[in-house]
């Protein structure tokens, strides 16, 4: 049904103002913001045909900015309304983090990296600098792109943990395939910098390997020793 032929209570723009934001479906939030739909396509029906296209919401907030805007019928204005709105999103997950045992919830993280980087065609690798009690500090990405591991040195992995005064890191990277299961490389880097890390005082509590597919904590497989 096109919105013009709603009743003015289910119509997404004065159901919001009636029943809160959380009244509406994705679908209805998403036409909000696009406002109007494109030639023989309603705005509500090309939300939910985009939502479909993307597999859902999740899926649509890890899309790249020139992705939203080239769409047909978002174009520049739409698009920059949509994919501020998704950054808005992202970094309240971001946020959200700072409150967070990361150690004892790896998900917490991996939530954010997938919203935050879920979206990059190379692989991102950086790290999480975490104070005494595990709390976020800063989220810092150290390179993207193809990179041998071997390459990766431990001055740049510890030099913004110090410079934060962190207690600890948390190594993460994504993998742009889709399949989270780590490497030999990885598994080696991870040591490589864990005894990088103990002669610092810095130490190394996990490395998260983020993908569309799910995500691997290396910690949990048994590379790093239980903390």
């Amino acid at each position: 049904m096109r919105v013009s032929e709603l009743s003015r209570g289910d119509r997404p723009r004065e159901k919001l103002l009636e029943k809160g934001p959380e009244a509406l479906s994705d679908a209805e939030l998403l036409a909000v913001l696009l406002r109007t739909g494109v030639s023989g396509t309603d705005v509500l029906a090309m939300a939910q045909q985009w939502l479909d296209e993307a597999g859902g919401l999740e899926s649509l907030v890890r899309a790249d900015p020139r992705q939203i805007m080239s769409r047909k019928g978002v174009g520049l204005a739409k698009g920059t309304v949509v994919a501020a709105a998704l950054e808005l999103g992202r970094r309240l997950a971001r946020r959200s983090l700072a409150d967070q045992q990361l150690l004892d919830r790896p998900e917490a993280a991996v939530d954010y990296l997938t919203l935050r980087y879920g979206h990059q065609r190379v692989e991102v690798f950086g790290t999480l600098t975490l104070d005494a009690r595990h709390r976020l500090l800063r989220v810092h990405e150290l390179h993207r792109g193809a990179r041998a591991h071997a390459d990766i040195e431990p001055a740049e992995v510890f030099n913004s943990a110090i410079v934060d005064n962190a207690h600890a890191v948390i190594l993460w990277h994504t993998h742009p395939s889709g399949d989270p299961t780590p490497s030999g490389d990885d598994e080696a880097l991870t040591r490589r910098l864990a005894d990088a890390g103990r002669l610092l005082g810095i130490a190394v509590l996990d490395h998260l390997v983020v993908a569309s597919g799910g995500f691997v904590s290396l910690r949990q497989r048994g590379v790093l020793p239980a903390t």
